[in-house]
């Protein structure tokens, strides 16, 4: 058993918690969870979400964390090598294999949304946005942006070229660096516009009430099913990243404290988010339950009739910028690692090809939204994007829940009591059996729920 990543270490704790932060910080904060709040009718649906969180979320990252250290190397040989370990079959290498295939496919076409953010932030830079009708604003996303792929991919190579750079460069000079630099920029300006929305008056209040004024007439059992899986989804489990970056973290370090820590700080930007969002749609006698067009359709229409709208819609798309590039390097780098050990490749060897698949494969997604679209049931929804929708329910509905499902009873199943002990370090009193109890049931049960209602079971 390897006990020192050939990839590096953090140099800290706090290092390990930016990254791991960064890692789950990202367009599913800023982006989804405010539209699903207002879809579910905001109080109540936090509530939820927030028990979610320390019921699924915080127990399955400490046992992702906890294999990724225990492992030392990327996620397809770390459970090899457990598997190994605990005299179980090797086979359980294909969890590893799910969780970075789903990282992979998941940044092909993550990118193409980045890049839209990236788009949108010289969009708003410019005025574009400056006394545009409700029309005007939708008719330029849908019509002068998502319909013509040469400017789609223009922004995905950029986008990925930015997350190669900084996945080439290595653990310490490379991801360290970056979220140490970005996510405290990430949090001042979420805070610089969480002081904008109170600048609104009565629509901030009006948007604190929406968000943590309990409603319960107003959330459904479906509402209940997504606020679980957003609390999944949200910490970036199941897909390689969070199990890789555990291989970087000293093992004095304690697995529990810095998982809190991440959950907290990921909760955090999202309820700030929020606290953002809603009073600037409130301002603007705009819907809050807007679905995905909230942040690429309602903000800029209000930041374009607001004072400093520029200025203040320019910052929000910088800030969804750097969410979405803090997450896609953790997406990358689970198979540059895995490319590494198994070929002896140097890193910018790996990073070169593993970035231009990805490319690839994220140019058929550029052209779902044009030349290549077509629509399709799922679920009993419509999907009219074509393979980018397809990509999307294979890895968000299927992949990811399967792959948090095997790793909780891996975890608690098959790793040995003496193993788990020994890595998270709690002894065998109660908190380490309240976690054990936790991943052995309910997170498993909470999990399986989550995806028969993702698949169209419930």
């Amino acid at each position: 058993m390897a006990r020192t990543s050939m990839h590096g270490q953090w140099s800290s704790r706090w290092a390990f918690i930016l990254a791991a932060t960064g890692s789950a910080v990202g367009l599913g904060n800023i982006w989804k969870f405010p539209y699903i709040t207002g879809e579910n009718g905001g109080g109540a649906f936090v509530l939820v979400y927030l028990a979610c969180i320390v019921l699924i979320g915080v127990p399955v990252m400490m046992a992702e964390i906890m294999l990724g250290r225990r492992g030392r190397k990327s996620p397809i040989n770390t459970m090899y090598d457990l598997a190994i370990e605990s005299g179980h079959n090797p086979n359980w290498k294909w969890l590893g294999w799910l969780g970075v295939l789903a990282g992979f496919l998941i940044l092909s076409y993550y990118s193409v949304v980045a890049g839209w953010s990236l788009a949108y932030v010289f969009r708003s830079a410019s005025g574009t946005f400056t006394g545009a009708t409700a029309d005007g604003v939708e008719s330029l996303f849908l019509d002068g942006f998502l319909s013509h792929p040469e400017t789609l991919l223009f922004w995905h190579t950029l986008f990925m070229v930015m997350t190669m750079l900084i996945v080439a460069r290595g653990v310490k000079s490379g991801l360290e660096s970056a979220v140490k630099l970005l996510m405290p920029a990430l949090f001042l300006l979420l805070l610089l516009m969480v002081g904008y929305a109170m600048s609104q008056g009565e629509a901030f209040m009006q948007g604190l009430n929406f968000m943590f004024r309990p409603n319960f007439s107003a959330l459904s059992w479906g509402g209940v099913l997504t606020a679980m899986g957003q609390a999944f989804f949200t910490l970036s489990l199941g897909m390689g990243a969070i199990m890789v970056y555990g291989s970087y973290l000293s093992s004095s370090a304690s697995i529990t404290r810095t998982t809190f820590m991440i959950a907290i700080a990921d909760t955090g930007v999202a309820l700030l988010a929020g606290v953002a969002i809603f009073p600037i749609i409130f301002a603007n006698q705009m819907e809050p339950g807007a679905g995905p067009g909230l942040i690429f359709i309602s903000l800029p229409l209000a930041f374009g009739h607001m004072p400093a709208g520029v200025l203040f819609g320019t910052l929000f798309f910088v800030l969804l910028s750097f969410a979405a590039w803090t997450s896609s390097i953790s997406l990358l780098e689970p198979v540059v690692t895995w490319l590494v050990e198994t070929f002896h490749w140097r890193r910018v060897t790996a990073t070169l090809y593993a970035g231009i698949l990805t490319w690839l494969l994220g140019v058929v997604s550029v052209f779902s939204f044009s030349d290549w679209a077509f629509e399709f049931e799922f679920a009993g929804q419509l999907k009219e994007n074509g393979v980018f929708d397809i990509l999307d329910i294979l890895t968000t509905n299927i992949m990811l829940p399967l792959g948090g499902l095997f790793i909780a009873l891996f975890a608690a199943w098959f790793m040995s009591r003496e193993a788990s002990r020994d890595e998270l370090g709690l002894g065998d009193g109660v908190r380490y059996n309240l976690w054990r109890v936790l991943v052995k049931f309910v997170t498993p049960a909470a999990i399986l729920l989550v995806f028969l209602n993702l698949i169209g079971v419930i």
